[in-house]
């Protein structure tokens, strides 16, 4: 079984997801911590319930979900991992920290690790992470869902009674809609939805109550 641990992180309130199970092995979804009392937290709570990170992962590449990127890196050697099509943003937050944020980031920006690609499995302790791709937010935005433990992590496609916006570079409403009807055929109803910014939330309530969905 998986535990889920949410840590609400930088100014713009960014959910960021250690994911653990029985095996003490973890992944980390979208690290947006930015102050160093957020990453001494995330830290603090992987040392102590003794847990060792295997993935780096990112649902897009906008800042605010990459923060803290750079001290996972420098900590432990993990390298972010994302879609492709967002490499023109995860290779450049230097310069979405000074044009939409007005600072320099003083530490260098970790290599991309890997590339996801539609339908992967990312392999932690007992469990996976199918890989599925929503453009719309971004051109490489994705879904990480684990079938067995019926969750799913949105970032900025879908939120609690609401979507991800189009209208930064690269954004595309129609693919957005696109990834929507994607994703009410590929997540049973009963999926929980841990995402981006916001509350958490589930297939049936937002197909039910979300008008993007409907």
């Amino acid at each position: 079984m998986i535990e889920v641990k949410t840590f609400v992180v930088n100014p713009i309130q960014e959910n960021t997801f250690v994911v653990s199970d029985e095996t003490k092995e973890a992944v980390i979804i979208d690290c947006g911590a930015l102050y160093p009392s957020e990453h001494q937290a995330i830290k603090r709570y992987l040392s102590n319930n003794e847990l060792t990170l295997k993935h780096l992962l990112c649902t897009h590449g906008h800042l605010d979900h990459c923060f803290g990127n750079i001290t996972i890196y420098e900590e432990f050697g993990l390298k972010p991992e994302v879609m492709a099509d967002d490499e023109f943003l995860i290779t450049k937050l230097d310069e979405q920290a000074r044009n939409l944020f007005g600072f320099t980031l003083e530490d260098a920006i970790p290599p991309v690790g890997h590339y996801l690609t539609e339908c992967e499995l990312i392999t932690f302790g007992n469990h996976q992470l199918k890989v599925i791709a929503t453009p719309g937010h971004t051109p490489g935005s994705a879904v990480f869902y684990c079938e067995e433990e019926g969750v799913a992590f949105t970032g900025d496609t879908l939120f609690y009674m609401s979507v991800g916006r189009t209208d930064f570079e690269r954004g595309s409403y129609s693919q957005l809609m696109e990834s929507l009807e994607k994703l009410k055929q590929q997540l049973p109803p009963a999926t929980k939805l841990y995402t981006g910014h916001g509350p958490s939330t589930s297939m049936e309530a937002e197909m039910r109550g979300n008008m993007y969905l409907r």
